[in-house]
């Protein structure tokens, strides 16, 4: 049975952030993609010690998918307490933490695990699934049926992340699943910086119509940029058995891709018994992304006060149409008034008569109404007098404008 698994990686730090806290790695049969958390100092740190402790595991004879379970998901329990370790050797870490999603390979099967906020999709037979699901905040109110979908991706509170491996959770809850996979499937593994940005009509076209791993990556994380991508973006793509493509070789991107060592301190000693490829320099964070741990009492303190937030947006959108419908009556009685200042004289069937108003209406309301209407018709007018009242003729005032009808009753010389 042919095996081959082609895999390409790619990330970009996006048009906003100055350093990426996205990490990567896509091997022979172990692919994982992690997003550091960007509201706390780390990051970059904590992706990278996770991917690289969790690659650990890649190019291991796994007797059965259930074996690579385990393994994936022990692999990211002994990559949360190397985060909780550096956090300890050094306190300005305190509370970084990163999401993670990994897939392994085994025969016609694949392995998952994951944690937090990253993706993993399917593509088969001209359809995109969605693997994995959000460990966030919004995800467990559209759960909930307290928003949709489309709410959610526009809610205030959608970096909220409800797990996480870092130093936060001794004890991480990880979802893990095997699936079936087949000859021509694509897996594509990323960051929300991906899948925050990019629709899924998007994503599901460039899976289709790419002619490689290598390709729908690219592509991909361009997509992204193209609409503006203010977070790191990070894709990974899996063909499974595919017609003739290379394989490829192992690949590491984003922050797990440089190697390093951590910033002085009088306890970087201590941090010793971390390998060295786990570390490197510690960069400043740009504030999103937050975690609350995963308790109901935390949960319905959020959803609380979350419906006070609706109530205060929907009092504050009330009372600012209140206004406006306010200001607007207010602009046209005003206008109304001063039209009622304004007379003209016309026709009123076959009589000259005196409107007060101007001529027009607003809706159903006549912005002029007969005042005066004389015994001087139609005919007894001179043509040039007649084209005149036709048109109408403007007065500033009442009396102004039965002068104009005085003189055009003595241009018929009666």
């Amino acid at each position: 049975m042919t095996t081959v698994t082609a895999g390409a990686a790619l990330s970009h730090v996006g048009r906003v952030r100055t350093t990426n806290q996205d990490s990567g790695y896509a091997g022979t049969q172990l692919f994982v993609v992690a997003d550091g958390m960007g509201g706390h100092a780390g990051g970059d740190v904590a992706s990278s010690i996770a991917v690289q402790r969790i690659a650990q595991t890649d190019g291991l004879d796994f007797a059965s998918p259930q074996e690579a379970e385990f393994a994936l998901q022990s692999s990211l329990v002994a990559a949360n307490q190397l985060i909780s370790e550096a956090a300890y050797e050094h306190p300005e870490l305190t509370g970084m933490g990163t999401t993670v999603s990994a897939m392994v390979r085994v025969g016609d099967t694949v392995a998952t695990a994951h944690i937090g906020d990253s993706r993993i999709y399917l593509f088969r037979e001209g359809e995109l699934s969605q693997i994995t699901n959000d460990h966030t905040f919004v995800q467990r109110l559209v759960e909930t049926g307290r928003i949709t979908p489309e709410e959610a991706a526009v809610h205030p509170r959608r970096s909220v992340l409800m797990r996480v491996l870092g130093d936060i959770e001794q004890a991480p809850e990880v979802d893990t699943s095997i699936l079936g996979t087949v000859a021509g499937d694509r897996w594509l593994l990323c960051s929300d910086g991906l899948s925050s940005y990019v629709s899924e009509e998007r994503i599901l076209a460039v899976m289709a119509s790419a002619d490689s791993a290598a390709e729908a990556c690219d592509r991909l994380v361009g997509e992204a940029l193209d609409h503006g991508a203010p977070d790191n973006v990070t894709a990974i793509v899996v063909d499974i058995d595919p017609a003739g493509e290379d394989p490829g070789g192992t690949a590491v991107v984003g922050a797990a891709a440089a190697p390093v060592e951590f910033e002085g301190g009088e306890d970087s000693g201590r941090l010793g018994r971390l390998p060295a490829l786990l570390l490197h320099p510690l960069r400043a964070a740009t504030p999103e992304a937050s975690f609350v741990p995963e308790s109901d009492d935390y949960l319905d303190a959020l959803i609380r006060e979350d419906h006070r937030r609706v109530w205060r947006r929907r009092i504050i959108w009330l009372a600012a149409v209140a206004v406006l419908l306010a200001a607007l009556a207010i602009g046209l009685t005003a206008g109304y008034r001063y039209t009622q200042t304004r007379y003209y004289v016309g026709f009123a069937g076959d009589r000259v008569a005196v409107y007060q108003g101007v001529q027009g209406s607003v809706g159903p309301l006549q912005l002029s109404h007969v005042v005066q209407e004389t015994d001087l018709t139609r005919s007894q007018l001179s043509p040039y007098a007649r084209s005149q009242v036709e048109g109408t003729i403007n007065a500033d005032s009442l009396a102004d404008a039965q002068q104009i009808v005085e003189n055009a009753r003595e241009s018929t010389g009666g």
